[in-house]
């Protein structure tokens, strides 16, 4: 009985413990289910069973992405074991390459659903992503705690202000609920109410925590027992751990980022400050332009003037206000990239127009306009007063040129040329002169039309008048010349037309000439003589036909005259009558010539008749000649050589006859003319005739003779050599020789079929016998002994037939048997080498020589595959020989059944010493795989031992990482190995149990080294976790300080800039060191909690040494960021130096520039030289304005940077003084050279005055010397002449007048040059007495 109880007490705690294990489980289960559905959520996935719904392995792959961050292979879409086995390995991989070290689960186990091990997996992953990652400091912060124990310490501290709450496990602390509550109220206030703060009754609490937290958490059936599971309480617990971890991060990161948001907005608002400003800097510089590139002036020197006053006003006042604002732009930006770079933000680059370089590039544009506008204006004052000078100088010359017009039209309105060819020519020469005298005054013209057109051009305000007085001048211009041209067409008219005339006279005398030539009555004796009289013929008809063109060219030239409208150089009668006698005359001509050319024709024509006939008579006897000596032939070649000779001479003949004929019609048409008597004609052509047709019945005989006897020859040597051909054939188809051998057999019927193959080729020619013979001549054919040799060859042609077909039959049935016996007896040849092989092979042990044999069997089989071929061939062979009844049947069945017998026994021996050779190498690979398995374990194993006495430093523990996980790869590699090995010796072992010992021996060892491994390489992975850690602490301390010491260096520098490029290169170096401080101000805070975290482990590095390295650490820091600010103030100082200087050196450039302009100009000996030089000068004056306004822009930034304080306040002082000092002396220069120019100018105005009134003088006093000016057909009005030439003296005395009061008042300055033009003055009085005396003799004589 006591027996009986104790087993049933033993039962029911076995059935309490699978109970309460199986309620354990499924509180687990439904905890891990809600935590992969609230990992799951993410990507939008959610599992119902967690058994099932991770047997595929997808579901599983997804939440390992989620929690890792990390991509995993791509799952394997399919429903099939295999797909889901793939899948799960995939997964389980992933968590070994994280260091998740899983016990004895595989693939298959989750895939098969295992309750326990799917838990399993499932609490790994979480204690793996969720737990082991939380580090939390105690309060006295001298130890840090991680996973499990960390996660309670930091429920302790959150909830160290709740009386009812104790934390201090993870089960029954849990139950009531209390401490979720708190949890959430420490962090979130207002989520969880009074009511839950009470013992009452844990459901309270509990679901005060679910309304609180929301419905993805429903804890009472998971807390709410009387042992709570603590997996599912520490699952819970770390929901709450991250998600209130991320929200004080968020809080955190939200602070940071309102702090970085108000130096943006400051920045932002900085930035749109520039751009309004640039936008109205900008938008005033394009109004200005737009008003200033206007170029429309006032069309008077008045309205020019007050233009260029306003203009100045505007570069002197305005403008430098808008260049200081420019200035303050260029410091706004600096101070917003400043700013940018201070907060390690990208720097700020303006919108699109809107950035210094644009600015720049606008005010560029205006300076040019600037520019632009000031010389428009100057140019315009100029051209205003050159329209002045330019009208005074146009008055002058246009009255001049009037009066030399008027009286050059008089002078070329007469003709009188003269009626013969040198009168004409004469007439032509004085026209000549006359026209050069004109053609020089046409420079004299242009000139006054160059200066109306200028005038007109440049906008003169009296422009119609000016252009009114240009085009009566250009008018009468215009009628001279219409005048010259008209008279001069004239001229070449009347001598064209008497050249023309004296070309006919020529004409006339050579046509006369010809005439006599051609009336002559000689026709020549022979064809010799009559061919040249005809080329002589020829060459005159060559030379009438060249001057029939002139002639036709001369009347067609007079006619033109006779047909003209208006002026007619000569009567139109007189010149027709003049072509009618010169066409005449050569029409006469020309039909002398062509009766001359017909009687000479016809001439040449008999003669040449007379000439072919007698070649042809003397052709014809040759041939008849040549007949008459000919034979047939003796033999067949002869016969032949006189055919072809037959043939040619027929040939010759066919060629012959279409000349005769052509010559009997030449002859025939001789007559029909009647020129030449008939009589000898006649008999020369009807013997010639006569023997044509003589020879041409001699040569058809000839032929057919000669056809004759060809065929009779042919026909006899065909028959010979057919009855020799045959004679042959048969000697060799009545052999008794059928071979000895298959080879010679089969020569002799290969022989024996091209015999054949002649004998039918050759029954034709036998055949066509009797068909030549019936075509021979009668006394040819009727011969007896032609009969009878053609029936010979009939005859013979049979036999040999007969005898050819029976050979054909005996060498085939001698070759199949011939070959049917080599055959056999080659296959028992190598039937006896492989039978004496196989019996005394025996199957090695060594693996090597096991693999010899097995390759001589693999030739083996392909030898046996090849003489199964053969013996299959003879046995077809056999049957056909039997079937066919062959007399040797018996001996060649025999011979098979042998064959057949000894290949059979041979394939049995192969088949069973290959059977024994396949369980030998099978064996034997198996101990190779072996050996070379514990070898490489072996190998393995001694390569962690050797890791494991590695150096302690950072490169040593890299090392030993690397190795590691090459290692670990390499171990995943051979394991799926060692399985199939394993295997693979059990199936031997049980197909060789003699051998079973020798087989499973050497794996026992491998598996022991493969345990040996895996221990190995536990212990090195524990050992290599602290010592990474230290040594790259040791390695980022190392690297930060090596780069403090060398940034503090280079902040250090004391270099001092030479040059602006070097001033902003070393601003943007010092700004580019802030940068990489910044970018450095995270790996010091890196630095900073690293030490924290060593300082509370337990390595090698004393904690007072590590503390001292901290504090140089924190004063380099500091000191490293005062360094940058000071070097940068120095910095920025030198830059704002060095622009200024560069304003300075651009302004000395300039006034260099305008001080050598100033010291090497020259003074021109024009007035337009003169004037364009102060027009030149005035543009150089306006430049020297506007670089002025430069020179005080670069006044006033120096006197900024002395009220600055600047480092060089002294060399900025030296600069602007000597700046100063060249201006002013430039400015000076400037005013002293536009004095000399203007004292210059008038001068060159004086001298050209007198120039042009010499002239003047000069051009009168040729014209009232000359009395030949006036024309003798006409008497003039002198009076009134002389009147209009004193009213032009009386006009330009007051020229000279005005050119006296000039030499008065600078006679000084040239008085050389005024007495030469006071002594033309006087002559010019002196000529005026004269001129008036030869005019009142002229009209009262």
């Amino acid at each position: 009985w006591e027996g009986a109880q104790g087993m049933l007490r033993w039962l029911f705690e076995c059935s309490r413990i699978k109970a309460l294990a199986d309620e354990r489980d499924a509180v687990q289960k439904k905890t891990f289910t809600k935590w992969v559905n609230s990992h799951l959520a993410r990507v939008s996935c959610r599992i119902g069973d967690l058994y099932a719904d991770l047997r595929d392995g997808y579901v599983l792959t997804r939440l390992l992405e989620v929690l890792s961050g990390e991509q995993l292979p791509k799952p394997t879409r399919g429903r099939m074991r295999i797909h889901s086995l793939e899948n799960v390995d995939k997964a389980l991989q992933f968590l070994k390459e994280q260091r998740v070290h899983l016990e004895n689960v595989g693939s298959h186990d989750i895939v098969d659903g295992n309750h326990r091990l799917t838990l399993g997996l499932i609490w790994t992953i979480i204690l793996r992503f969720q737990i082991q990652v939380i580090k939390i400091k105690t309060e006295d912060n001298r130890e840090t705690r991680s996973a499990k124990d960390a996660l309670l310490l930091w429920c302790q501290m959150k909830t160290a202000g709740y009386p009812e709450v104790n934390i201090q496990n993870f089960t029954t602390s849990w139950r009531d609920g209390l401490a979720f509550n708190a949890l959430i109220h420490k962090h979130r206030l207002g989520l969880v109410d009074g009511l839950c703060w009470t013992r009452a009754g844990g459901q309270g609490g509990l679901r005060g925590a679910e309304q609180a937290w929301g419905p993805t958490l429903h804890l009472p059936p998971d807390v709410n027992m009387e042992d709570p599971d603590e997996k599912s309480i520490i699952t819970y617990v770390v929901s709450f751990y991250h998600y209130f971890s991320k929200m004080k991060a968020l809080a955190v990161e939200g602070k940071r980022i309102g702090k970085v948001l108000d130096q943006a907005m400051e920045i932002e608002a900085i930035i749109e400050r520039y751009e309004a400003l640039a936008a109205e800097l900008l938008a005033w510089i394009q109004h200005t332009i737009t008003i200033i590139s206007n170029q429309k002036f006032a069309n008077s020197l008045t309205g020019v003037q007050q233009q260029l006053q306003a203009f100045t006003a505007f570069c002197t006042l305005e403008k430098p206000v808008k260049f200081q604002e420019k200035g303050n732009l260029e410091v706004l930006l600096f101070t917003i990239q400043s700013k940018l770079r201070a907060n390690n933000r990208k720097l700020y680059i303006p919108s699109e127009g809107k950035s210094i370089s644009d600015i720049n590039k606008a005010w560029t544009c205006l300076e040019k306009a600037e520019h632009e506008r000031e010389v428009s204006l100057r140019n315009e004052l100029i051209r205003q007063e050159k329209l002045e000078l330019l009208a005074q100088r146009f008055d002058h010359k246009a009255v001049m040129r009037e009066t030399w017009l008027n009286e050059n039209q008089r002078l070329v309105s007469q003709d009188n040329f003269g009626y013969d060819l040198p009168a004409v020519e004469a007439a032509m020469k004085k026209h000549e002169a006359i026209e050069a005298d004109i053609s020089s005054y046409q420079e004299r013209i242009q000139v006054v039309v160059e200066l109306a057109l200028e005038m007109e051009s440049e906008g003169y305000y009296d422009t119609k008048r000016i252009s009114a007085q240009k085009d009566n001048i250009l008018r009468q211009w215009g009628l001279l010349t219409e005048l010259v041209r008209a008279r001069r067409a004239r001229l070449e008219q009347n001598l064209a037309l008497q050249k023309i005339f004296q070309e006919m006279v020529y004409m006339i005398d050579w046509m006369e000439e010809m005439q006599v030539l051609l009336v002559s009555k000689d026709l020549g004796k022979h064809l010799l003589e009559v061919e040249d009289l005809l080329q002589k013929h020829g060459l005159l008809e060559a030379d009438i036909s060249a001057q029939t063109d002139r002639v036709q060219a001369l009347n067609a030239a007079a006619l033109k005259f006779s047909e003209l409208e208006g002026y007619q150089p000569c009567d139109p009668q007189i010149i027709c009558n003049r072509v009618n006698h010169v066409q005449t005359c050569l029409e006469e001509l020309g039909e002398l010539a062509g009766k001359r050319r017909k009687e000479l024709e016809d001439s040449r024509q008999l003669w040449a008749f007379f000439q072919e006939m007698e070649e042809a008579e003397a052709w014809i006897r040759e041939k008849e000649q040549i007949l008459a000596a000919k034979t047939c032939g003796r033999d067949l070649s002869s016969v032949l050589t006189l055919t072809n000779k037959h043939k040619s001479m027929l040939g010759e003949l066919g060629s012959r006859r279409a000349l005769l004929h052509q010559t009997m019609k030449r002859g025939e048409q001789i007559l029909a003319k009647k020129r030449f008597s008939p009589s000898g004609i006649q008999e020369k052509m009807r013997e010639v005739r006569l023997r044509w047709k003589k020879l041409e019945e001699v040569t058809g005989l000839h032929q057919q003779r000669l056809q004759e006897a060809l065929n009779f020859f042919q026909f006899s040597a065909e028959t010979d050599d057919l009855v020799a051909w045959l004679q042959d054939t048969y000697r060799i188809v009545s052999s008794d020789d059928f071979g000895h051998d298959d080879y010679s057999t089969q020569a002799l019927l290969r022989k024996h079929r091209a015999v054949v193959e002649e004998v039918e080729k050759h029954r034709a020619a036998v055949l066509a016998l009797r068909k030549q013979l019936a075509l021979l001549a009668p006394e040819h054919r009727q011969g007896v002994d032609v009969q009878i040799r053609v029936v010979e060859v009939e005859q013979l042609y049979g036999e040999v037939a007969e005898v050819a077909v029976l050979r054909q039959q005996w060498l085939q049935d001698a070759l199949a048997v011939y070959r049917m016996f080599s055959e056999v007896h080659a296959c028992e040849v190598w039937v006896d080498e492989k039978e004496q092989w196989l019996e005394r092979m025996e199957v090695p042990e060594e693996l090597d020589e096991v693999e010899v044999v097995q390759h001589r069997f693999e030739s083996l089989d392909q030898e046996m595959n090849s003489v199964m071929g053969r013996i299959l061939d003879v046995n077809q062979v056999v049957q056909q020989l039997v079937d066919g009844g062959h007399p040797s049947s018996e001996e060649v069945r025999s011979c098979q059944d042998h064959l057949n017998s000894r290949w059979n026994r041979v394939v049995e021996l192969v088949e069973h010493k290959k059977s024994q050779l396949s369980s030998v190498l099978k064996i034997q690979n198996y101990l190779l795989e072996c050996g070379e398995m514990k070898a490489q374990v072996r190998e393995k194993r001694k390569a962690i031992e050797a890791t494991q006495s590695g150096g302690g430093d950072l490169g040593g523990v890299l090392a030993l990482q690397r190795r590691l996980s090459t290692m670990e790869a390499a171990l995943v590699v051979l394991e799926p190995r060692l399985v199939e090995l394993q295997r693979e010796g059990e199936a031997l072992a049980a197909s060789h149990p003699g051998r079973a010992l020798e087989i499973l021996l050497p794996f026992e060892q491998i598996s022991e080294e493969w345990e040996a491994l895996k221990r190995a390489l536990q212990g090195c992975e524990d050992s290599l976790t602290v010592a990474g850690r230290l040594q790259q602490f040791i390695q980022d301390l190392d690297n930060f300080l090596s780069w403090l010491v060398k940034t503090q260096a280079a902040v250090a520098s004391e270099e001092v800039p030479d040059s602006l490029a070097e001033a902003e290169r070393l601003l943007n170096q010092h700004a580019a060191l802030k940068e990489e401080i910044n970018g450095y101000e995270e790996d010091y805070a890196k630095i900073q909690a690293a030490s924290d975290l060593l300082a509370l482990e337990e390595t090698e590095v004393p904690y007072l040494s590590l503390q001292q390295w901290l504090q140089k650490l924190d004063a380099g820091w500091g000191k490293l960021l005062q360094s940058w600010e000071t070097r940068r103030e120095v910095l920025v100082q030198s830059h704002v130096f060095h622009l200024f200087l560069r304003d300075v050196q651009q302004c000395e450039t300039s006034l260099y520039n305008q001080e050598s302009t100033l010291v090497h100009a020259e003074l021109p000996d024009t007035v337009e030289g003169v004037s364009n030089a102060i027009k030149k000068h005035k543009d150089f004056t306006t430049t020297m304005d506007l670089n002025l306004q430069k020179i005080q822009l670069a006044l006033q930034a120096g006197e900024s940077l002395q009220r600055q304080g600047n480092l060089y306040s002294d060399r900025v002082a030296e600069a602007m003084e000597s700046l100063r000092a060249k201006s002013q002396r430039n400015y000076q220069l400037a005013q002293e050279w536009m004095q000399r120019l203007e004292d210059h100018l008038e001068l060159q105005r004086f001298l050209q005055d007198c120039h042009e009134l010499d002239g003047w003088i000069r051009e009168k006093v040729l014209m009232a010397g000359d009395p030949s000016r006036d024309p003798p057909p006409r008497p003039p009005k002198p009076w009134l002449k002389h009147q209009a030439f004193m009213a032009e003296l009386a006009q330009n005395k007051e020229w000279l007048e005005k050119i006296e009061k000039v030499e008065a008042g600078g006679e000084e300055k040239k008085k050389g040059g005024v007495v030469g033009w006071r002594g033309e003055g006087m002559s010019f009085n002196r000529f005026l007495a004269r001129r008036g005396g030869l005019e009142g003799r002229g009209v009262w004589g």
